[in-house]
């Protein structure tokens, strides 16, 4: 491929946890001694072995005390058992498969504040091999993008990034790497393909990785750094687009959440023109696009975590979309959703042409 030219933005330094903790169980795991030898060589001083499973030392006096001191932890831990019963996560994969949970990012809209209990510690799973291990049994099962007809050629997708971004996470964990390295060189029983999200940017360190077109990297990008406090700029994940497609990975790029603030056509449109100038017209290029929506319970939680946002969260300018179980989400009016739908997948047209828009939702 030959590559255009690239923004020269660089990433932020390395996310580095002010505290580690290792549990009992994890400690009997290989890879919590690689995690431990990467916390140390970041310069982490603060890494202790547990004599039990249970995480603590974490609550602070006020919540927002508890909330600083978990983003500045990471646990490194053993997957529960139902982290390896995985679970189809439409539209983006046939199976989620968990290599963390929790993320040290700041994003005023997080996903995550309605999913995971507790403080926002991040937890990496030390029984890494048992975890990639487990893949096996789930080849060829699928029923989300298995059986898609514009997506079958991927084979079995495994989604990786559904409770963490594991490139933020990397230099601390080596997880990511092991994954790609495992997912592109295991003799498999059928096609398959390991996906990641990620809103940082040093991919350096996997150029080399063994990936063998079994992994699709894809960069969340939204033209609204206000929201999104301790990840990499947006020109750097844009870079590192480039760099991964011109090295023949397949990449991606995840509009989201997508937000009609003041200005979005301008916005979107100048956000697709800088990826449409880094990533190469034969590039195995998709698109993903993911509205902004929050839940009751999310809602609470970032406002408490982020009292000062000016993100709109008002259930009253929303439409509610009830789940299978009855699950409630504040999505976009019906006028605003099809606005922004009809407005950026013309300007993905225009820019991208190559790319595979894979949803809107």
């Amino acid at each position: 491929m030959t590559a255009p030219a690239r923004p020269t933005a660089r990433p932020h330094k390395a996310w580095v946890p002010k505290h580690v903790r290792v549990t009992r169980a994890a400690q009997e795991h290989p890879h919590a001694d690689e995690i431990v030898r990467r916390c140390e060589t970041l310069g982490c001083d603060d890494i202790e072995l547990l004599n039990t499973d249970r995480v603590t030392g974490v609550k602070g006096a006020t919540e927002r005390e508890t909330y600083a001191r978990a983003k500045a932890t990471l646990a490194v831990v053993v997957s529960p058992d139902s982290a390896r019963k995985l679970d189809p996560i439409p539209p983006s994969a046939d199976w989620r498969v968990d290599l963390a949970r929790g993320c040290p990012a700041h994003c005023q809209y997080c996903y995550l504040a309605g999913s995971l209990t507790g403080p926002p510690i991040t937890r990496v799973y030390a029984d890494l091999d048992r975890i990639l291990a487990n893949l096996d049994g789930y080849v060829g099962q699928g029923h989300v993008t298995s059986t898609n007809l514009q997506r079958a050629h991927e084979g079995t997708t495994f989604e990786a990034s559904c409770y963490t971004d594991p490139l933020g996470i990397e230099p601390a964990t080596g997880s990511l790497a092991a994954a790609i390295s495992h997912v592109g060189t295991h003799d498999w029983s059928g096609p398959v393909q390991l996906r990641a999200t990620t809103k940082f940017a040093d991919v350096e360190p996997l150029l080399d990785l063994p990936h063998h077109g079994r992994t699709r990297l894809r960069f969340s990008l939204s033209p609204w750094p206000r929201y999104e406090g301790g990840t990499d700029p947006v020109a750097a994940r844009i870079a590192a687009l480039g760099t991964l497609a011109s090295a023949g990975w397949p990449v991606g790029i995840t509009l989201a959440p997508i937000i009609p603030d003041g200005g979005w056509e301008t916005a979107y449109s100048s956000l697709l023109t800088g990826v449409a100038a880094v990533v190469p017209a034969d590039a195995d290029l998709t698109i993903e696009c993911i509205t902004h929506r929050f839940t009751p319970g999310s809602r609470e939680t970032l406002e408490g975590w982020y009292p000062a946002s000016k993100l709109e969260m008002d259930p009253d300018q929303r439409k509610e979309k009830r789940g299978k179980f009855g699950s409630v989400k504040h999505i976009y009016p019906d006028d605003v959703m099809g606005r922004l739908r009809s407005t950026i997948t013309d300007q993905i047209d225009e820019h991208l042409p190559q790319a595979r828009l894979l949803y809107w939702t």
